[in-house]
Protein backbone atom coordinates (compact mmCIF):
# COMPACT_ATOMS: atom_id res chain seq x y z
CA UNK A 1 0.00 0.00 0.00
CA UNK A 2 1.01 3.08 -0.93
CA UNK A 3 1.59 6.43 1.13
CA UNK A 4 -1.12 8.02 0.03
CA UNK A 5 -3.40 4.89 -0.09
CA UNK A 6 -3.05 4.57 3.80
CA UNK A 7 -3.56 8.34 4.40
CA UNK A 8 -6.94 8.04 3.03
CA UNK A 9 -7.73 5.28 5.06
CA UNK A 10 -6.21 7.14 7.85
CA UNK A 11 -8.53 10.13 7.41
CA UNK A 12 -11.36 7.27 7.39
CA UNK A 13 -10.72 6.62 10.73
CA UNK A 14 -8.50 3.15 9.86
CA UNK A 15 -6.45 3.15 13.57
CA UNK A 16 -3.75 1.00 12.11
CA UNK A 17 -3.63 3.58 9.46
CA UNK A 18 -3.20 6.31 11.66
CA UNK A 19 -0.30 4.84 13.20
CA UNK A 20 0.91 4.29 10.40
CA UNK A 21 0.68 7.60 8.93
CA UNK A 22 2.10 9.06 12.48
CA UNK A 23 5.06 6.70 11.97
CA UNK A 24 5.41 8.27 8.14
CA UNK A 25 5.15 11.54 9.35
CA UNK A 26 8.30 11.22 12.07
CA UNK A 27 10.72 9.25 9.81
CA UNK A 28 9.71 12.30 7.37
CA UNK A 29 8.24 9.85 4.21
CA UNK A 30 8.96 11.25 1.17
CA UNK A 31 5.27 11.43 0.35
CA UNK A 32 4.01 12.72 3.30
CA UNK A 33 4.58 16.47 1.99
CA UNK A 34 2.05 15.82 -0.72
CA UNK A 35 -0.13 14.41 1.45
CA UNK A 36 -0.26 16.84 4.20
CA UNK A 37 -1.08 19.31 1.34
CA UNK A 38 -4.06 17.47 0.83
CA UNK A 39 -5.33 18.09 4.49
CA UNK A 40 -8.83 20.12 4.64
CA UNK A 41 -8.63 23.60 5.83
CA UNK A 42 -11.10 23.09 8.57
CA UNK A 43 -9.88 21.11 10.75
CA UNK A 44 -12.37 18.61 12.64
CA UNK A 45 -10.79 18.12 16.09
CA UNK A 46 -9.95 20.86 18.59
CA UNK A 47 -6.18 20.82 20.37
CA UNK A 48 -6.23 20.70 23.77
CA UNK A 49 -2.88 21.48 25.13
CA UNK A 50 -2.07 19.71 29.15
CA UNK A 51 1.00 21.30 30.66
CA UNK A 52 2.75 22.32 33.71
CA UNK A 53 5.65 21.08 36.22
CA UNK A 54 7.05 17.71 36.67
CA UNK A 55 5.36 15.49 39.41
CA UNK A 56 1.61 17.76 38.84
CA UNK A 57 0.09 14.08 37.83
CA UNK A 58 -0.89 15.41 34.63
CA UNK A 59 -0.88 12.09 32.61
CA UNK A 60 -3.32 10.82 35.79
CA UNK A 61 -5.58 13.92 34.57
CA UNK A 62 -5.83 13.01 30.97
CA UNK A 63 -6.41 9.40 31.87
CA UNK A 64 -9.46 11.05 33.89
CA UNK A 65 -10.33 13.61 31.26
CA UNK A 66 -10.34 10.40 28.51
CA UNK A 67 -12.80 8.51 30.90
CA UNK A 68 -15.05 12.24 30.97
CA UNK A 69 -14.63 12.48 26.93
CA UNK A 70 -15.94 8.86 26.06
CA UNK A 71 -18.65 8.95 28.35
CA UNK A 72 -19.89 11.43 26.22
CA UNK A 73 -19.42 9.71 23.38
CA UNK A 74 -16.69 11.80 22.02
CA UNK A 75 -13.42 9.93 20.49
CA UNK A 76 -10.46 10.98 21.64
CA UNK A 77 -6.25 11.16 20.60
CA UNK A 78 -3.55 11.30 23.13
CA UNK A 79 -0.56 12.78 21.98
CA UNK A 80 2.04 12.08 24.98
CA UNK A 81 5.06 13.57 24.99
CA UNK A 82 8.07 12.05 27.10
CA UNK A 83 11.59 13.00 27.74
CA UNK A 84 13.98 11.04 25.58
CA UNK A 85 17.51 9.57 26.35
CA UNK A 86 20.38 12.03 25.17
CA UNK A 87 22.24 8.98 24.34
CA UNK A 88 19.76 6.75 22.46
CA UNK A 89 17.12 9.23 22.06
CA UNK A 90 14.27 6.67 23.18
CA UNK A 91 12.06 7.31 25.97
CA UNK A 92 10.59 5.72 29.22
CA UNK A 93 7.18 6.51 27.68
CA UNK A 94 5.65 5.92 30.93
CA UNK A 95 1.89 6.96 30.09
CA UNK A 96 1.79 3.54 28.53
CA UNK A 97 1.55 2.12 32.25
CA UNK A 98 -0.99 5.17 33.42
CA UNK A 99 -3.53 5.37 30.63
CA UNK A 100 -3.04 1.19 29.77
CA UNK A 101 -6.71 1.00 30.21
CA UNK A 102 -7.81 2.75 27.14
CA UNK A 103 -5.63 0.81 24.70
CA UNK A 104 -8.50 -1.16 23.12
CA UNK A 105 -10.98 1.26 23.51
CA UNK A 106 -12.82 1.85 19.98
CA UNK A 107 -13.18 5.47 20.84
CA UNK A 108 -9.41 6.26 22.02
CA UNK A 109 -6.05 6.98 19.99
CA UNK A 110 -3.24 7.06 22.09
CA UNK A 111 0.23 7.55 20.80
CA UNK A 112 3.39 8.01 22.88
CA UNK A 113 6.22 10.12 21.46
CA UNK A 114 9.76 10.85 22.49
CA UNK A 115 10.72 14.42 22.32
CA UNK A 116 14.26 13.76 21.42
CA UNK A 117 15.85 16.79 22.74
CA UNK A 118 13.65 19.01 21.28
CA UNK A 119 13.04 22.65 22.98
CA UNK A 120 9.75 23.25 24.14
CA UNK A 121 8.28 20.01 25.65
CA UNK A 122 7.16 18.36 22.53
CA UNK A 123 8.22 16.47 19.42
CA UNK A 124 9.92 17.89 16.33
CA UNK A 125 7.21 16.57 14.04
CA UNK A 126 4.27 17.41 17.00
CA UNK A 127 3.22 20.39 14.38
CA UNK A 128 2.55 18.05 11.42
CA UNK A 129 1.16 15.28 13.50
CA UNK A 130 -1.50 17.15 15.44
CA UNK A 131 -2.58 18.69 12.09
CA UNK A 132 -3.29 15.11 10.41
CA UNK A 133 -4.88 13.74 13.79
CA UNK A 134 -7.07 16.88 13.67
CA UNK A 135 -8.56 15.64 10.00
CA UNK A 136 -9.06 11.99 11.56
CA UNK A 137 -12.49 11.55 13.07
CA UNK A 138 -11.98 12.70 16.64
CA UNK A 139 -13.35 15.63 18.39
CA UNK A 140 -10.59 15.96 20.92
CA UNK A 141 -6.99 15.77 20.45
CA UNK A 142 -5.32 15.98 23.79
CA UNK A 143 -1.38 16.82 23.91
CA UNK A 144 0.69 15.96 27.28
CA UNK A 145 3.75 17.88 27.23
CA UNK A 146 7.32 16.72 29.68
CA UNK A 147 7.38 18.31 32.55
CA UNK A 148 8.23 22.07 31.13
CA UNK A 149 9.60 25.39 33.14
CA UNK A 150 9.29 29.10 31.80
CA UNK A 151 10.64 28.58 28.30
CA UNK A 152 9.38 25.59 26.67
CA UNK A 153 5.87 26.91 26.00
CA UNK A 154 5.57 25.73 22.44
CA UNK A 155 2.57 24.13 23.21
CA UNK A 156 0.93 27.58 22.91
CA UNK A 157 1.37 28.09 19.72
CA UNK A 158 -0.14 24.91 18.98
CA UNK A 159 -3.06 24.02 21.03
CA UNK A 160 -6.45 25.22 20.80
CA UNK A 161 -7.19 25.62 24.55
CA UNK A 162 -3.74 25.26 27.04
CA UNK A 163 -4.12 23.65 30.48
CA UNK A 164 -1.18 24.38 33.12
CA UNK A 165 -1.87 22.00 35.83
CA UNK A 166 -0.23 23.06 39.09
CA UNK A 167 -0.10 21.80 42.37
CA UNK A 168 -0.55 23.49 45.96
CA UNK A 169 3.27 23.02 46.88
CA UNK A 170 4.13 24.89 43.82
CA UNK A 171 3.34 27.96 45.69
CA UNK A 172 7.45 28.55 46.04
CA UNK A 173 7.93 27.92 42.22
CA UNK A 174 5.21 30.64 41.12
CA UNK A 175 7.64 33.46 40.82
CA UNK A 176 9.97 31.45 38.99
CA UNK A 177 7.00 30.01 36.70
CA UNK A 178 5.13 33.27 35.99
CA UNK A 179 7.55 35.01 33.40
CA UNK A 180 6.79 32.33 30.76
CA UNK A 181 4.62 28.98 31.90
CA UNK A 182 1.74 30.45 33.97
CA UNK A 183 1.11 33.68 30.86
CA UNK A 184 0.18 30.34 28.48
CA UNK A 185 -2.41 29.57 30.57
CA UNK A 186 -6.25 29.54 28.83
CA UNK A 187 -6.74 27.04 32.19
CA UNK A 188 -5.51 26.58 35.40
CA UNK A 189 -5.63 22.70 36.99
CA UNK A 190 -5.03 22.82 40.79
CA UNK A 191 -4.23 18.94 41.17
CA UNK A 192 -4.17 17.02 44.46
CA UNK A 193 -6.30 19.66 46.23
CA UNK A 194 -6.85 17.35 48.59
CA UNK A 195 -3.30 18.20 49.98
CA UNK A 196 -2.58 20.86 52.84
CA UNK A 197 -2.67 24.14 52.17
CA UNK A 198 -4.77 23.68 48.76
CA UNK A 199 -6.97 26.58 49.28
CA UNK A 200 -4.44 29.09 50.56
CA UNK A 201 -2.45 28.21 47.15
CA UNK A 202 -5.78 28.72 44.74
CA UNK A 203 -6.34 32.13 46.51
CA UNK A 204 -2.52 33.10 46.35
CA UNK A 205 -2.90 32.08 42.52
CA UNK A 206 -6.40 33.79 41.56
CA UNK A 207 -4.88 36.66 43.29
CA UNK A 208 -1.62 36.32 40.87
CA UNK A 209 -3.72 36.13 38.02
CA UNK A 210 -5.76 39.29 38.87
CA UNK A 211 -2.69 41.69 39.15
CA UNK A 212 -2.64 43.98 35.70
CA UNK A 213 -5.91 42.45 34.68
CA UNK A 214 -8.09 45.15 33.10
CA UNK A 215 -11.47 45.43 34.27
CA UNK A 216 -13.55 43.68 31.20
CA UNK A 217 -11.28 40.98 31.23
CA UNK A 218 -12.52 37.55 32.15
CA UNK A 219 -10.31 35.95 34.54
CA UNK A 220 -8.68 32.52 34.31
CA UNK A 221 -10.50 29.55 35.49
CA UNK A 222 -9.36 27.86 38.68
CA UNK A 223 -10.65 24.61 38.64
CA UNK A 224 -9.27 22.14 41.70
CA UNK A 225 -8.68 18.60 41.00
CA UNK A 226 -8.31 15.54 42.81
CA UNK A 227 -6.89 13.55 39.35
CA UNK A 228 -6.41 10.27 41.42
CA UNK A 229 -9.95 10.23 42.24
CA UNK A 230 -12.21 12.08 39.43
CA UNK A 231 -13.05 14.12 41.47
CA UNK A 232 -12.96 18.27 39.48
CA UNK A 233 -12.46 16.67 36.89
CA UNK A 234 -15.91 16.93 35.50
CA UNK A 235 -15.56 20.67 36.10
CA UNK A 236 -12.57 21.01 34.09
CA UNK A 237 -14.25 19.32 30.70
CA UNK A 238 -16.74 22.09 30.82
CA UNK A 239 -14.07 24.85 31.51
CA UNK A 240 -12.37 23.51 28.09
CA UNK A 241 -15.82 23.46 26.26
CA UNK A 242 -16.68 27.06 27.26
CA UNK A 243 -12.66 28.51 26.68
CA UNK A 244 -13.57 26.84 23.40
CA UNK A 245 -17.01 28.62 22.61
CA UNK A 246 -15.55 31.74 23.96
CA UNK A 247 -12.26 31.58 21.75
CA UNK A 248 -12.60 34.59 19.65
CA UNK A 249 -11.59 34.38 15.71
CA UNK A 250 -8.31 36.95 16.57
CA UNK A 251 -7.26 33.90 18.93
CA UNK A 252 -7.58 31.18 16.47
CA UNK A 253 -6.24 33.21 13.86
CA UNK A 254 -3.05 34.07 15.83
CA UNK A 255 -2.88 29.97 16.62
CA UNK A 256 -2.93 29.57 12.90
CA UNK A 257 -0.29 32.04 12.59
CA UNK A 258 2.12 30.65 14.95
CA UNK A 259 1.71 27.13 13.51
CA UNK A 260 2.60 28.56 9.98
CA UNK A 261 5.62 30.73 11.37
CA UNK A 262 6.97 27.32 13.04
CA UNK A 263 6.60 25.39 10.01
CA UNK A 264 8.32 28.03 7.88
CA UNK A 265 11.19 28.55 9.75
CA UNK A 266 11.93 24.43 10.02
CA UNK A 267 11.09 24.22 6.30
CA UNK A 268 14.11 26.66 5.95
CA UNK A 269 16.46 25.58 8.25
CA UNK A 270 16.19 22.46 7.18
CA UNK A 271 19.28 21.87 5.06
CA UNK A 272 21.12 23.99 7.57
CA UNK A 273 23.44 20.84 9.15
CA UNK A 274 25.89 21.85 12.14
CA UNK A 275 28.58 19.55 10.71
CA UNK A 276 28.61 21.89 7.57
CA UNK A 277 28.65 25.11 9.03
CA UNK A 278 32.14 23.95 11.42
CA UNK A 279 34.21 22.67 8.41
CA UNK A 280 33.33 26.00 6.06
CA UNK A 281 33.85 27.85 9.38
CA UNK A 282 37.35 25.47 9.75
CA UNK A 283 38.44 26.39 6.34
CA UNK A 284 37.83 30.03 6.75
CA UNK A 285 39.51 30.24 9.91
CA UNK A 286 42.60 28.31 8.07
CA UNK A 287 42.77 31.38 5.70
CA UNK A 288 42.45 33.89 8.71
CA UNK A 289 39.54 35.10 6.82
CA UNK A 290 35.94 33.90 8.86
CA UNK A 291 34.18 36.84 10.70
CA UNK A 292 30.91 35.35 12.30
CA UNK A 293 28.77 38.67 11.06
CA UNK A 294 29.84 37.83 7.84
CA UNK A 295 29.45 34.94 7.63
CA UNK A 296 26.28 34.42 8.93
CA UNK A 297 25.16 37.69 6.15
CA UNK A 298 26.38 35.51 3.40
CA UNK A 299 25.74 31.88 4.55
Amino acid sequence: MTAAQGWEYALGGDVQRIARCITWIEEEHPDIAACLRTLPPQPRARITGITGPPGAGKSTLVDTLIGQMTAAGRRVAVLCVDPSSPFTQGAILGDRVRMARWYQHPGVFIRSLASRGSLGGLHPQIWEIAQFLSACPFEDIIIETVGVGQSEVEIAGLADITVVVLVPESGDEIQTLKAGLMEVADIFAVNKCDRPDADLFVHSLQQMMSVGRRAEEAPTPVIRTVASRGEGVAQLLDAMDRQALQASDSRQLDSMTDRAWHLIMKKRMKDVRKANLRNRISNLQARGAFNLYAFIENY
